[in-house]
């Protein structure tokens, strides 16, 4: 293609549950295209998009591969995304980057769990949606079941573009209900004829005037049906779904007719933009474009890595605007614009430059390190910038231990570097416990990055980190301390009496009752400070104090021993004494939790969530799936990927946010602050 412009330009993101056969279409498409000479195979590790070392190993995609190829007169890019649920993040930022979400289902299985979650993540995005039945030359397919479990779970507006000639071994070819339904076989002929006259029906109702015409029974032209079928595409009151063999290459120009010729292009989707503002509720003011192909450049980092040859490498979507190799631009996360020598045309692993960029490209960004994920890159000096791309929240974390200390330094340095390439992968040293937490999507993301860790020559061990309990009281305690220190010279004098009682939901208050300046006042903020200290420390080993109201109301002071370290001591021993009598209680953090499960393992997730201390809160329908939606103890659910898994056979899939704090039954909470105390170490002086 000698000259691009952003009218022939079709992004498609290539989704759907692991196994359906993304990769190896991605490849049948690039070699139809003649892209590529020889497809590859997952099974030789030579496919296009799967070039990472660790999914040629694993035999599934980790990451999302950027591929694009020519046909029809058009610029299509193609990603293949990831679709084990640990690396949703791929499809998330693949569906981002694009303006049609082709959704893969296995002829042979039909609807799966990520089949369902991608549809929500592309519904959200408000992408256009599209289904490819895969595996149509494989035993046990059947194109008509797939088709009424997509109507039964998506709705009526899934409508089947495509019907096979044949199934299994038998299956031979494919008709186009728009265009091919005179070339059909005769007994196909009638099936044929009904189909091809509801998805006329379903193109037509996407637009009044045309519709009105329609029912007049005047003749619609095949541009006017293709015209209504792209804007329902984009209205979402279409859904067509098409059929291939991606191992006998059948269906394969007749999906990517439908791609180039009735898909979308960049200049359909309009582009959302964010610029602060204090006076707005969100902190932000916001405003809806549609793309240009001149005006201001708007670009997002949809992905990011580091490549070990190239350095950092940004993947970027161009939404409008247009820049030459050489030109000027910012990130939204560098103080000032940065001249940009030249642009990357992605192909896989392959690179190759570019000195020109337009509207709806996809391209990429060697070694500018004040590139990332999300941020704008732009020319627009007025502050606005792309809102940034929704991420799923980690679910499940570690706890991690250099086996050598000598790694210590390394091992943070390493997992940030990760981080920084995934933005679903978390680490931060927790503020409580003190230990370096990890965190993903699941158990498979999580071993991915230490088996990365280990090929870095890191060992580590791994635990499930400590809960960050915390500590109140729930009745009213009175003490008085008096700190005295005698060592020859100056000695130390401090005396107080506090009372300490409940203060729930409201955190800490320190109350001022002193008269008669039984304490003077510059030592008042002294007797706070050791309050606050001890609070922090916790009473009880390792487990703060919070929510408590301290009412400081008598003491006594020395003219020449009395010091700030003093009444710091005094205070600390003092509310110590204080909060053991007013009824101390441990509280643990409570999360929300909304599973997501097929109809049969209702009565398995109810029973397993109760008999871990978890309260039910509701339950809704969606499709045929079933979401519970329950509070329960964080303590409660760190294994619970794996055990929802366990459960539902792989088939379930859950969201959990913090909720509060509350109250751990005794039984619970004995053995835990027996430990803490058994932890106990003497108070400094």
């Amino acid at each position: 293609m000698s000259k691009l412009s952003t009218e022939n330009i079709r992004n498609v993101a290539l989704v759907g549950h692991n196994g359906t056969g993304k990769t190896t279409l991605t490849e049948a498409l690039l070699h139809a295209s003649g892209a590529i000479r020889k497809k590859g195979s997952i099974g030789d590790k030579n496919t296009v998009s799967d070039f990472d070392p660790d999914e040629k190993e694993r035999g599934h995609s980790i990451e999302t591969g950027i591929t694009h190829f020519d046909f029809g007169g058009k610029r299509i890019n193609l990603l293949d995304c990831p679709g084990l649920p640990d690396f949703a993040a791929g499809a998330e930022e693949g569906m981002a980057a694009c303006e049609t979400a082709l959704i893969a289902v296995s002829g042979i299985a039909g609807v799966e769990v990520m089949t369902r979650k991608l549809w929500g993540m592309a519904t959200a995005l408000e992408k256009p949606k599209m289904f490819v039945v895969t595996k149509m030359d494989h035993d046990r397919c059947g194109f008509d079941r797939v088709v009424a479990q997509l109507r039964e779970v998506f709705g009526n507006a899934v409508a089947p573009l495509f019907i096979p000639v044949g199934e299994g071994a038998a299956f031979k070819g494919v008709i186009d209900l728009i265009d091919d339904i005179h070339d059909c076989p005769p007994d196909l002929e009638d099936k044929a004829k009904a189909m091809h006259a509801q998805l006329v029906e379903s193109c037509v109702a996407c637009d009044e005037a045309v519709m009105e015409r329609y029912l007049n029974d005047e003749k619609i032209s095949h541009a006017d049906i293709s015209r209504c079928f792209t804007k329902g595409l984009l209205a979402g009151s279409l859904v067509p779904v098409m059929c291939v063999s991606s191992d006998k290459d059948i269906g394969l120009k007749e999906l990517l007719t439908i791609i180039a010729e009735d898909c979308p292009n960049p200049l359909d989707e309009p582009l959302h933009l964010r610029r602060k503002n204090p006076e707005q509720p969100s902190g932000f003011e916001e405003r809806v474009i549609t793309p240009k192909t001149d005006g201001p450049l708007y670009a997002q980092v949809f992905k990011s890595k580091r490549d070990p040859f190239i350095g950092k490498l940004s993947y970027l979507r161009v939404y409008s605007g247009a820049l030459e190799a050489g030109g000027v631009a910012k990130s939204s996360s560098a103080p000032k614009p940065e001249k940009l020598a030249h642009f990357l045309d992605v192909q896989g692993k392959e690179t190759k430059d570019k000195d020109h960029v337009v509207s709806g490209e996809i391209i990429a960004l060697a070694k500018y390190e004040t590139l990332n994920f999300g941020d704008t890159l732009t020319t627009d000096e007025t502050g606005w910038e792309m809102a940034p791309i929704p991420m799923p929240k980690p679910m499940q974390s570690l706890a991690i231990i250099a086996k050598n200390r000598n790694d210590e330094a390394k091992v943070g340095q390493r997992l940030r570097a990760f981080a920084e390439s995934d933005p679903t992968f978390h680490i931060e040293v927790d503020p409580q416990t003190h230990e370096l937490v990890v965190a993903g999507l699941g158990q498979t993301h999580l071993d991915l990055m230490l088996a990365r860790l280990k090929k870095q020559g890191i060992e580590v061990a791994t635990k499930p980190p400590k809960i960050p309990y915390r500590s109140t009281v729930s009745g009213v305690g009175d003490a008085t301390y008096a700190h005295k220190k005698q060592s020859g010279g100056a000695g130390q004098y401090g005396k107080c009496s506090l009372k300490v009682e409940p203060n729930m939901g409201n955190g800490f208050e320190f109350v001022d009752e002193i008269v008669g300046g039984v304490i003077p006042r510059q030592f008042i903020p002294s007797c706070e400070k050791g309050v606050t200290t001890k609070m922090t420390e916790g009473v009880w080993h390792g487990i703060p104090v919070v929510d408590v109201r301290v009412r400081l109301y008598d003491g006594k002071y020395h003219d020449v021993d009395s010091k700030d370290i003093a009444f710091q001591i005094a205070a600390r021993e003092c509310f110590k004494e204080a909060f053991e009598k007013a009824r101390p209680q441990l509280i643990e953090p409570i999360v929300n939790l909304e599973v997501m499960v097929p109809g049969q393992y209702m009565g398995d997730i109810t029973g397993h969530l109760s008999s871990h201390r978890g309260r039910i809160k509701g339950m809704d329908q969606l499709g045929d799936m079933q979401v519970v939606k329950a509070a329960i103890p964080a303590a409660e659910v760190q294994n619970y990927s794996s055990e929802l898994k366990a459960i539902t056979g792989g088939e379930g899939f859950y969201t959990i946010e913090f909720s509060h704090y509350d109250i751990v039954p005794q039984n619970i909470a004995a053995p835990v602050i027996a430990a803490s105390k058994a932890h106990q170490v003497k108070e400094p002086e």
